[in-house]
């Protein structure tokens, strides 16, 4: 387990730049371009045993990101017709997303029943407006470590928010 995160983290800090450069060029907007860069190697990361080699990385990862990038305006899109809700530009991120479609104590409640280190990430990463690479610092890991943690943090709430409303 060990080599495959050391490989991995070869991988991001590799293509970390190449990606995000990317995605600030198809958003053209810095703060969702670190948000889906993020979950474009947590993705990457989660399929990597699919990867045949048949193509560059650099192309699967902004494949990846291009797939993440259209989800999320998908997504966008999907919330403000069903809820009427007002996105101005459509750059919110993700996390502002759930809590202007939220109940701010739902998510305090959610979030206060999420497991350490998930709760804490979260927080930092959210409302603290911390950089992976200082939620590292401080936990004293890796860059990988800290988006993976964030990521299955925010999956968690989300799942557990849709159950809440199924």
């Amino acid at each position: 387990m060990a080599d495959f995160e050391e490989e991995f983290e070869k991988i991001y800090i590799r293509y970390f730049n190449d990606v995000f450069l990317f995605l600030k060029k198809l958003s053209k907007d810095e703060s969702v371009a670190e948000e889906i860069t993020s979950e474009t190697f947590f993705k990457a990361m989660r399929s990597i045993n699919n990867f045949r080699g048949e193509t560059d990385v650099r192309v699967w990862l902004c494949q990846i990101a291009k797939n993440c990038y259209f989800s999320c305006l998908k997504k966008q899109r999907h919330i403000e017709h069903i809820d009427d809700i007002d996105f101005p530009d459509n750059k919110d991120t993700c996390e502002e997303q759930i809590l202007k479609q939220s109940d701010a104590m739902q998510i305090h409640r959610l979030l206060h029943n999420l497991a350490e280190p998930y709760k804490e990430v979260f927080m930092l990463r959210v409302f603290g407006e911390l950089s992976f690479r200082q939620i590292a610092d401080l936990f004293q890991k890796t860059d990988n470590w800290a988006c993976v943690t964030y990521h299955r943090a925010r999956n968690k709430i989300l799942t557990q928010m849709e159950d809440n409303h199924e």
